[in-house]
């Protein structure tokens, strides 16, 4: 895992060739990878809200009690393995156009890795600034859709020019998804909660 992850970051391209060659299944890819470090950003929003609290720039902080928190981290950490899924899924449909297309579960196995700089952006959290969240986001964004853009060419077969239209398609569906996924965290975060970040903007 940590080898994949150090290889995606500094050399994509042979990364990518790795990753090919060794045909990984679903079951060892959430396993060995997508379990491990969609863990950081839940791991590190459960420490920054319950011990540090969100702030918005100078003001007071907002902490989460301990069992929200918990309860929030356990649906969060859900939601994120289901979302790899459902990228795979989409990849796969929108390859269905390509004699190379390959099965349902190599698209899932390759938005598992595509999502690494994602889980890697989580980190932020652990001292959750709301404006030092959003950036590490937007970071993690785009080098999720460098990552897309280098490898979607040579996982599916196909021309850097159609790579790139099925990359841009898949990368603004995935970012709707992202965007989803934060407004289902905010919310659960918010109910029953007199200090929560929702009720926080109506005060």
């Amino acid at each position: 895992m940590i080898n994949h992850v150090w290889g995606l970051i500094h050399h994509p391209d042979r990364e990518w060739r790795e990753i090919n060659k060794e045909h990984e299944t679903v079951s060892h890819l959430y396993t060995h990878h997508v379990l491990w470090l969609a863990a950081i950003p839940v791991v590190s929003t459960f420490i920054g809200t319950t011990q540090f609290g969100w702030t918005f720039g100078g003001e007071e902080a907002i902490k989460v009690s301990l069992v929200n928190g918990l309860t929030l981290g356990i649906l969060f950490y859900a939601l994120i393995l289901v979302a790899v899924a459902l990228v795979g899924s989409l990849i796969h449909w929108m390859a269905a156009r390509y004699s190379t297309r390959p099965s349902r579960h190599e698209c899932i196995v390759f938005a598992g890795y595509i999502a690494t700089p994602m889980f890697l952006s989580g980190l932020f959290a652990l001292y959750p600034i709301i404006w030092l969240c959003a950036l590490a986001c937007v970071t993690g964004v785009c080098y999720t859709g460098y990552l897309l853009y280098k490898g979607t060419p040579s996982f599916l077969g196909i021309s850097h020019k159609q790579g790139f239209i099925l990359s841009s398609t898949t990368l603004g569906i995935g970012v709707l998804v992202l965007e989803v996924l934060l407004a289902l965290v905010v919310i659960l975060w918010s109910m029953g909660s007199s200090n929560s970040v929702i009720w926080h903007f109506f005060q």
